[in-house]
């Protein structure tokens, strides 16, 4: 309906009436008018800053990026629809939705939105949304670096709004939500989920349902302890240049991982190099996978291949991507190395071997 008489409204306006408006937009957006008011954005960011966390804990989307998106979509949950649908991030029904619905004009008349009986499944149904193929370049990123998320989001559709990137990154830095990153990086170290907390959701706003656990299992914690581990008896860590992996233990498919992870296959594929893998591809025997995605550098400035090994094998050992490898080295990705030969981790080695001048220092080259 809003969309609507702002149309009419500027069908019928003077020329020099759209200018001076399309000015005050512009400037509006770029304060965040439609995030609320500044105690509204305070009270929102204190009540859904810990579900934030565990969402990132869970699906590795910057907490700051989903308290921002949700201050915008909602108008820092005075919107209707986040107040009578507790659906805080616009979603629509689709053909696959089977709970509650209410319709809005939005871009066409009559549109159907999602009516959650818990505001918690709604940032879930946001989490799972931006875990969909459109965004996998995302997680390419740092997971702290809300900046190129924001900026990412845009590039990748997720708004038509020119001002959306700056308007999320301004959100961010005024009411530091870069902290809530910092926090739920601690819990993705120790490979570790938030446990779900009523605490601020007391007063019948955002929970009209019972809490429930994300992070399902044999691990999960007693209740009333502040996290949850990934399952019992699974090994999981950072490696040395920083990309999370856990344990899969011999019997288990794709599908079972992602699961437990909260993650989609295709990331768990894309993350390992497994192109011929799917979601039903089980495990013969136990192996690391990793759950982000590799980096373009080591930690070391070569790797020393053993006799038969492949760039694929030295790929998974030390945590960097197998495209980067292949197009460094020009050789096949398992393709059977030679003893003692040195694959280069961080730069490209120039045409007589050694590393370029500005590699030196790391190991004297």
């Amino acid at each position: 309906m809003a969309r609507r008489l702002a149309l009419i409204c500027f069908m019928v306006l003077p020329p020099f009436v759209l200018r001076a408006a399309h000015v005050l937009l512009f400037f509006c957006l770029a304060a965040n008018c439609w995030a609320g008011g500044e105690e509204d954005q305070r009270h929102y960011i204190n009540k859904w800053k810990d579900e934030a966390i565990h969402q990132m804990a869970l699906h590795r989307i910057p907490a700051s990026i989903t308290l921002a998106q949700g201050l915008l979509e909602s108008g820092s949950g005075k919107s209707e629809l986040s107040s009578k649908s507790n659906n805080h991030f616009g979603i629509k029904c689709h053909t696959d939705w089977e709970g509650g619905r209410t319709y809005y004009d939005d871009d066409a008349k009559g549109e159907c939105f999602r009516v959650y009986e818990d505001a918690r499944d709604s940032f879930e149904d946001h989490s799972l949304f931006l875990l969909r193929k459109r965004y996998a370049s995302l997680f390419e990123l740092k997971i702290d670096d809300y900046k190129g998320w924001a900026r990412g989001l845009k590039r990748c559709g997720y708004a038509t709004s020119p001002t959306y990137a700056k308007a999320l990154i301004e959100l961010i830095d005024r009411h530091g939500l870069g902290q809530y990153d910092q926090e739920g990086m601690a819990y993705l170290k120790r490979g570790e989920v938030p446990q779900r907390n009523d605490a601020g959701l007391a007063d019948g706003t955002g929970s009209t349902g019972s809490p429930t656990d994300s992070a399902q299992g044999d691990g999960a914690a007693e209740q009333g302890s502040k996290t949850v581990h990934m399952g019992k008896g699974r090994s999981s860590g950072f490696t040395a240049n920083d990309v999370a992996w856990v344990q899969a233990s011999a019997g288990e498919t794709l599908d079972d991982l992602a699961d437990q992870l909260g993650m989609a296959v295709w990331q768990l594929k894309k993350y390992n190099d497994l192109e011929n893998a799917n979601g039903q591809t089980r495990f013969d025997e136990a192996r690391k996978l990793f759950t982000q995605p590799k980096r373009r550098r080591g930690v070391q400035q070569w790797h020393v291949a053993k006799n038969g090994e492949t760039l694929k094998d030295i790929s998974d050992a030390e945590a960097v991507k197998l495209k980067v490898l292949v197009k460094r080295t020009g050789i096949a990705a398992k393709a059977p190395l030679k003893e003692g030969q040195r694959i280069p981790l961080r730069f490209v080695p120039k045409e007589d071997g050694s590393l370029p001048w500005f590699a030196w220092g790391a190991d004297g080259r």
